[in-house]
């Protein structure tokens, strides 16, 4: 499944036989779109955005030249308020299905969640191949069989590698992250460069010792770039990204500082070089490291297993086992940064992890910063900490987070650097992408130059021009459970109205041979709805049955639809909500 490292890799599609009657009408008419879709792109390089353009989170973009097309990244994004009972946000892919057997292989920049997390659930639809770094392809392979796609072609690259997928040619760059293997990307099309820069920051005192190859990056840059895609996440911050380093001089301190205290650390699961110094210092200082939630656990097995990660023999235990030791002998290194509902560390700051219990003698450490949108979660989670007694150590008191994105001033140097012909801002909100295209206007590239897109917009180019194409469909779907739903889900389009306006249920029994009514109950969940309520909208039920013979109603649903109409008109003037009505009648 995963296959090893290689410097030069080509491809040839298999094709596949499917036992099912084909339309031929309709197997001839894509063909000719496919053809003609072909003929089209002969004349200039696609750039298709189907996510991670004006959002945080779910990046994937196409490029598309001919009848090739590669895939970069395929990621997700976490529900907001307004999706109700939904796991997770994936990009639609209805455009790259329909297409699939052009699709020459999937290039991954580096393991995070909005990069990788989409993989399973695209790959039911598309097959292809996968090109990553060790890290990436590992945590992907555990994705893959969580989902039992046990025949994905994973292949391992190492930055500095190139590979050939139709008829582009990829070659990955190291750079800096917040997660080990994370790579950019110097694209080679029959049009032109294209260098897409994956996450990065530019750290000169990594981890890990390996910074970022701008030396490389600025050949490509001399020898020309016609296009280059960058992320924009920091621009509003100026200045460069703290390196990582800065956190262990923090952490450090904290554990000297606390030496006859439990400390508990939570903590990015994918920041690996994050948990490299937290184990280091746990060595130092004598302490034993329990690992406490599953995405913890995963990462910290897969990372160690392929080296990326060094655990000392015997310096992890079970967290059950904690309590048999000491506080000082201790550190439990958590997920739960964010405040995220059934993260270990919100379960032990609500006193419902049984495994830990927060007391006096424990000092919190919260090795991240606040995600806008998670402020309420995580505030809350902090309050409970100290509620129950122990001291909390978070970014607004102690430098013990920096961010894997580059700010203002690292962007400034990765343009001067590759100085591209033509740009196109990505990985962030629109006002992210609005200042970035402003900061190359600031370096000398005309604005002609610069376009802003959007989730289903095309951008063509060729060697000297660029502009908006076609726009494809393009857009979310909800996981929900083991389903998938669309944009438009009347599921979730159901939940939002319940939360909002809540449900009355109005449960009538008739008589089956004379078809009276024999009896009418009505609850109400969700809204207050008083008992004089309940009566008045009985009798509106009531006056509307006994108005119609109901031997005449010829099915079920123009009963319902009789039931609804008597009662909401007078529901939404008492209590100004418009709840989802429930009729059930009972034949009795």
């Amino acid at each position: 499944m995963l296959n090893s490292n290689y410097k030069e890799i080509t491809l040839k599609n298999k094709k596949t036989s499917v036992s099912v009657k084909p339309n031929k009408d309709k197997q001839q008419k894509e063909k000719t779109e496919v053809v003609k879709q072909v003929k089209e792109n002969k004349k200039s390089l696609k750039v298709r955005f189907i996510g991670g353009v004006g959002e945080i989170g779910k990046n994937m973009t196409a490029l598309e030249f001919g009848k090739d097309i590669i895939v970069i990244d395929a990621g997700l994004t976490f529900p907001g308020d307004n999706m109700p009972g939904v796991d997770l946000v994936i990009p639609d892919v209805t455009y790259l299905a329909q297409n699939k057997s052009r699709i020459r292989g999937i290039v991954i920049t580096h393991g995070h969640e909005d990069h990788i997390g989409g993989l399973p659930y695209i790959l039911k639809d598309i097959s292809a191949p996968v090109f990553g770094t060790k890290l990436t392809l590992t945590l992907i392979e555990n994705k893959l069989k969580e989902h039992r796609l046990n025949d994905v072609s994973l292949n391992c690259v190492k930055a500095g590698s190139v590979i050939k997928l139709g008829c582009f040619s990829v070659e990955f760059i190291n750079v800096n992250h917040s997660i080990a293997g994370a790579v950019g990307l110097a694209i080679t099309t029959p049009v032109g460069v294209v260098f897409h820069s994956g996450d990065f920051k530019i750290d000169f005192t990594p981890v890990n010792g390996e910074m970022m190859d701008l030396n490389r990056i600025a050949e490509i840059g001399k020898k020309g770039v016609l296009l280059m895609m960058a992320d924009s996440t920091n621009i509003e911050i100026d200045g460069m990204t703290m390196s990582e380093s800065v956190v262990k001089d923090t952490l450090d301190h904290v554990f000297a500082d606390n030496i006859k205290r439990r400390l508990i650390i939570a903590t990015f699961a994918s920041n690996v070089h994050r948990l490299q110094q937290i184990l280091d210092l746990a060595v130092k200082y004598k302490r034993k490291v329990a690992f406490s939630g599953r995405s913890m656990i995963n990462i910290a097995e897969a990372a160690a297993k392929i080296g990326e990660l060094n655990i000392p023999d015997g310096l992890i235990i079970d967290v059950e086992k904690t309590k048999s030791f000491k506080d000082e002998q201790i550190l439990i290194v958590s997920t739960g940064t964010q405040g995220e509902p059934m993260s270990a560390l919100t379960r032990m700051a609500s006193g419902e992890f049984n495994k830990v219990v927060i007391g006096k003698n424990d000092t919190v450490v919260i090795s991240a910063s606040v995600i806008p949108g998670n402020e309420k979660m995580i505030y809350g989670v902090i309050n409970n900490l100290y509620r129950l007694g122990a001291e909390v150590i978070y970014e607004s008191l102690e430098p013990i987070h920096v961010s894997g994105h580059a700010c203002k001033g690292e962007l400034k140097m990765l343009h001067t650097l590759i100085s591209p012909k033509f740009f196109i801002p990505v990985h962030g909100e629109y006002r992210h992408l609005k200042k970035h295209a402003r900061l190359a206007e600031s370096l000398g590239m005309r604005e002609s130059n610069i376009l802003i897109a959007d989730i289903g917009d095309t951008v063509e180019l060729t060697s000297n021009a660029m502009k908006f194409g076609e726009k494809f469909h393009a857009g979310s779907r909800f996981v929900d459970g083991v389903g998938i739903d669309g944009a438009d889900s009347f599921v979730l389009r159901d939940r939002i109205h319940l939360s909002e306006d809540g449900l009355v249920v109005v449960v009538v029994g008739v008589e089956e041979l004379s078809a009276r009514l024999t009896s009418l109950e009505i609850i109400g969940k969700g809204l207050v709805f008083s008992e004089t309520m309940i009566n008045e909208a009985k009798s509106n039920v009531a006056n509307a049955l006994n108005k119609v013979d109901l031997r005449t109603v010829r099915d079920e649903s123009e009963l319902n639809a009789l039931i609804r109409r008597s009662i909401k008109n007078y529901i939404f003037k008492a209590t100004k909500k418009n709840p989802m009505i429930l009729p059930v009648v009972m034949v009795v």
